[in-house]
């Protein structure tokens, strides 16, 4: 067994029935070229055959007696793969939009935790002989990073052989005794960590006031705990919709180079400008910057498959800025300031506080947050982008040819924004409830004009 550290639980302790944290994955597989039936079947057979290099998925989750503590997760179970492995049909004529509808309905029911946290959809009815693999995974399991690395795994290896076996299963259900003395062992060690969390916390509040007074007045820059009131911030539905799009990363680069900021900027300065644009459409103005919620990973290594290592930013999104340029510019100052703010206050600092989180209280608490038609103050919607697999991968030798991911909505956000470049892509997913958008493909769209905005603006054309 093993302890769920603060943030996995807060991930759990935070769904309710209108706020699912499940996150999906969504890799498209071009099976044009395969010899042979591409299919459920075969999808389901490789998939078995690999489950032993996919640990997480057989994690079961385990509350403590009368919520003393965060829940564990009993390693190496046993899986119901009848449950866990459905098939679902596109509708014709199968394009990228009834592909998206599939998916929206898909994230709109939560997982069951009866069972392990996740479920993997094999989708037939698209276009052109392909396929679509839609994984739903409780966020409590894994983050963006790990996500991706656990993605890596269930593709085929480039160039090597597959280690692919039959699975054993060890896992003994604890006995209320054990549960109990491992909470008393590990509220020990926390206890003994709390001052030294709490003194480093103070610190870090320390350095960022002194900082905040070097910089001075930034009033184009969002303030703190004033993010603004807009369309996309209600009352979240338990409807989920679903939307991608898809940009050339080497273009993506190129911008990046030419305005010397980060691949990162673009991406921000593009979800900018989409919102501006989107404003002016619901809202008849756009006379604020927003404030996103950005996750940032405290630990990328390659070989980490489960868990959340995050940190989190606050990033002002210059959405009253009506140039371009300068809306870059505005962008990438907002996204330093927030970089340094998190290096000063300690990266690891949050998820260290989060351990604490009381688990026999977070859940009500979470649940009136969920229910209360009221403005969020801290932020506008989360924002992702995450690095993807770098190599073109497979599944059963057919290419996958995109991937996509994306992640939960929050308490008074309808939107979330999640990036995810892979390979020679920089690919977009939006996820909304259904009172958000009139059709949801209209942010995506807004985001790829945004770009194409930017690099006209910088001179460049497209390829």
């Amino acid at each position: 067994m093993k302890r769920l550290n603060g943030m996995d639980a807060m991930l759990l302790y935070s769904e309710t029935p209108n706020l699912h944290t499940h996150t999906l994955k969504v890799a498209l597989v071009d099976a044009t070229d395969y010899a042979g039936d591409f299919d459920f079947q075969l999808f389901r057979h490789t998939f078995i055959r690999r489950l032993h290099r996919l640990d997480p998925l057989r994690y079961k989750l385990v509350d403590i007696p009368w919520r003393l503590h965060h829940p564990m997760w009993l390693q190496n179970c046993d899986i119901d793969l009848d449950y866990h492995l459905r098939r679902v049909q596109v509708p014709a004529p199968g394009l990228r939009r009834d592909l998206d509808g599939v998916i929206g309905d898909i994230a709109t029911i939560p997982l069951d935790r009866g069972h392990p946290l996740w479920e993997f959809y094999f989708a037939e009815g698209l276009a052109g002989r392909r396929f679509a693999i839609i994984g739903k995974l409780h966020h409590a399991l894994a983050d963006g990073v790990a996500s991706a690395n656990l993605l890596t795994r269930i593709m085929d290896v480039p160039g090597g052989v597959q280690d692919e076996r039959d699975n054993e299963t060890t896992c003994v259900p604890p006995s209320k005794g054990e549960l109990l003395r491992a909470a008393g062992r590990d509220h020990a060690q926390q206890l003994a960590a709390l001052p030294r969390v709490m003194a480093d916390a103070a610190s870090g509040v320390r350095r960022l006031r002194q900082r905040s007074r070097e910089r001075g007045a930034q009033p184009d820059l969002a303030r703190m705990l004033h993010a603004p009131a807009t369309f996309i911030n209600h009352l979240v539905s338990p409807v989920r919709t679903f939307a991608t799009a898809t940009l050339s990363l080497a273009e993506v680069r190129e911008t990046s180079r030419s305005l010397g900021i980060t691949v990162n900027d673009v991406v921000m300065a593009s979800a900018a400008g989409a919102l501006r644009e989107l404003l002016l459409r619901y809202d008849g103005s756009a006379d604020r910057p927003l404030v996103a919620s950005v996750p940032a990973s405290t630990d990328r290594s390659p070989h980490r498959i489960s868990g959340n290592e995050l940190g989190g930013m606050a990033v002002s999104l210059p959405t009253h800025i009506s140039d371009p340029l300068e809306r870059v510019k505005l962008t990438a100052t907002s996204t330093a300031i927030a970089k340094e703010n998190n290096e000063l206050f300690g990266p690891e600092l949050y998820g260290r506080l989060i351990t604490y989180l009381p688990p026999f209280a977070a859940p009500p608490a979470f649940r009136w947050l969920a229910r209360r038609d009221a403005r969020n103050r801290l932020f506008n919607l989360p924002v992702s982008n995450v690095a993807g697999p770098r190599e073109r991968g497979q599944f059963a030798g057919a290419p996958v040819s995109e991937i996509y991911s994306a992640g939960p909505l929050i308490a008074g956000c309808g939107v979330n924004i999640t990036v995810w470049s892979y390979v020679d892509q920089l690919n977009i997913s939006v996820i909304a409830d259904d009172r958000t958008f009139g059709e949801t493909h209209e942010m995506t769209d807004a985001m790829v004009c945004a770009f194409r905005e930017i690099r006209f603006a910088a001179g460049l054309s497209d390829s």
